[in-house]
């Protein structure tokens, strides 16, 4: 990035966010763009398999996937660029 350090709030667990979105401003004016990274366990200890904390990766779809997944949820809908992609083959 561009040096900055950024605060993460921690939750009422003390688990810092799933979803990080990182604003950057575009050099010709235009609309920032938007980079999200994802929490992902750091790894996890030889003997008990415990988990030794969090780490972000760089998510490139950049989807939001705040929604929840209830099992009585209807499936998301493909866009219509993923169903074209679909029927190319």
């Amino acid at each position: 990035m561009d040096g900055r350090v950024l605060p993460v709030l921690v939750g009422p667990t003390g688990h810092p966010p799933k979803t990080y979105r990182i604003p950057v401003p575009d050099a010709a004016g235009g609309p920032p763009t938007v980079l999200v990274y994802r929490r992902v366990p750091r790894g996890h200890t030889r003997r008990l398999g415990l988990q030794q904390g969090w780490k972000y990766a760089y998510d490139p779809t950049g989807k939001a996937g705040g929604r929840l997944k209830w099992p009585w949820s209807k499936p998301e809908t493909p866009t219509p660029d993923e169903r074209r992609d679909d029927a190319d083959g």
